[in-house]
């Protein structure tokens, strides 16, 4: 969380009536995730927000953050029962709201592992990609996405989200619009938005919807605290050379430690979706986690990681690689 400075410093001075609220001036910054630091003694606090582009300087490219999810995973105890209020700490919790802090010190969970590593990786490789949120997808359609961007990424967890969200984006799949999703069990439930809050509902693939459809693969499993995390198994060098052009990987050969969560194709695939990796019975037989990509008529190219976590991975070679073809590949119309 040390970050790059933007602005200068403030100091607050306590009240007796408490610290009342700060104005932070936004400036002309690049689009981008950024973290407004609280410092009081030894101790630091963040508050994230996502900075979106200007109208008039876009890039072609537009990375989505989980914000919806980041949500959902936020034990925060806000009535200060003893128990978090998320879904993940009480089973009959089914809604949770969007305009909390996060629990601990600010950051988002899991954010280090997750995501940290991409957006340090655009960072060192000189890429200026829009950053969109949740709430971004949700005041747009396909036709806007695709008219701005020829590549959305999904670099973390991507589980939750609203119907108009899951129509943008595979609606613009179909309509040409390569995806990049660099971890895994996204797109897996429907939530219903109501202001600030949302309300968790069925799995797509309960509705008749299944995700892989369009992804290529869902979500098959979680490591249950169980299971190490294991290295992918090279399968599809022959098909696809040039995503594992630079590493020196061929098939039989193995890389990184996955496995968290993993993804696998379904019969409602894409019937050429290509396995370009694989975690062969990572969670016991026929539970594999599969690395996947294919094309579509409409010359969309879609990725698919198939297990956590390629992106928080993406500063390690050869991840560092890997990530830096499929930029290459999918940012191309």
């Amino acid at each position: 969380m040390r970050g790059v400075p933007v602005a200068p410093k403030q100091v607050v001075r306590w009240r007796r009536t408490g610290w009342g609220s700060v104005a932070v001036p936004i400036r002309y910054w690049p689009s981008g995730l950024y973290f407004a630091r609280i410092r009081a003694g030894r101790n630091s606090y963040f508050a994230p927000f996502v900075l979106r582009a200007m109208p008039n300087i876009r890039s072609r490219v537009a990375v989505v953050m989980p914000t919806h999810t980041w949500q959902a995973y936020n034990f925060r105890d806000d009535d200060g029962d003893g128990v978090g209020n998320t879904w993940y700490a009480n089973e009959a919790v089914t809604t949770v709201n969007l305009d909390r802090p996060f629990e601990g010190r600010g950051v988002p969970p899991h954010f280090r592992t997750y995501d940290l590593g991409f957006i340090r990786w655009l960072v060192l490789t000189g890429k200026s990609p829009d950053f969109l949120t949740d709430d971004d997808l949700e005041r747009t359609g396909a036709r806007g996405l695709i008219a701005r961007y020829d590549l959305l990424v999904f670099p973390g967890h991507h589980e939750y989200v609203t119907e108009h969200e899951y129509n943008a984006v595979e609606g613009y799949r179909a309509r040409g619009g390569n995806l990049m999703f660099l971890s895994a069990n996204n797109f897996f439930r429907r939530v219903v938005r109501s202001g600030t809050t949302i309300t968790r509902t069925e799995q797509w693939r309960e509705l008749g919807r299944p995700e892989s459809r369009w992804l290529g693969v869902q979500y098959v499993d979680w490591n249950m605290y169980a299971y190490e995390n294991q290295p992918f198994l090279v399968v599809g060098n022959d098909a696809e050379p040039w995503f594992f052009r630079g590493t020196g990987l061929k098939n039989g050969d193995r890389f990184g430690r996955f496995g968290i969560e993993i993804d696998a194709r379904t019969p409602f695939s894409p019937p050429n979706t290509r396995v370009l990796a694989t975690l062969p019975n990572i969670f016991g037989p026929g539970k594999s986690g599969e690395m996947t990509y294919h094309t579509t008529p409409s010359g969309a190219k879609v990725f698919s990681a198939g297990a956590f976590t390629l992106g928080g991975s993406a500063l390690v070679p050869p991840m560092r690689e890997l990530v830096a073809n499929l930029w290459e590949e999918l940012s191309e119309p």
